[in-house]
């Protein structure tokens, strides 16, 4: 992120992720997915996506992440993920986020925290 973050800053991104993305995931962990909802953990990458591409950006180092899941969602439906800067602490490098993923038609699939060290991500803290 080139500028100096501040709170109320936010990124969103959109995925729709097909059945293979699932299949895929099965292949790579071993755990099993569902052959209708996309799994847990894809969504979960949309958020981990954001926070080290674009806000913070690169160099940034997760914490921990909390996720509430509410709703299925289901291959082939537009997802929009979105980050929001909720509290910075400087003297520690420390960002916290508000994480949320919607449907296409405004339904919560999902709702967190995360909690990210930004001590090396160029102009965070300037």
């Amino acid at each position: 992120m080139n500028a100096a973050l501040r709170t109320g800053q936010a990124v969103e991104t959109r995925r729709v992720f097909a059945s293979t993305d699932g299949d895929d995931l099965t292949r790579l962990s071993g755990a099993p997915a569902s052959p209708h909802a996309v799994p847990e953990a894809l969504i979960n990458a949309m958020f981990s996506y954001l926070l080290g591409v674009d806000l913070p950006g690169q160099g940034t180092n997760y914490l921990k992440q909390e996720t509430e899941f509410v709703s299925d969602a289901a291959y082939g439906e537009p997802l929009s993920a979105r980050v929001e800067i909720t509290r910075l602490r400087p003297d520690k490098h420390l960002v916290d986020l508000e994480t949320t993923c919607r449907a296409e038609d405004g339904r919560l699939i999902a709702r967190g925290r995360a909690l990210v060290l930004a001590r090396d991500v160029a102009g965070a803290w300037d």
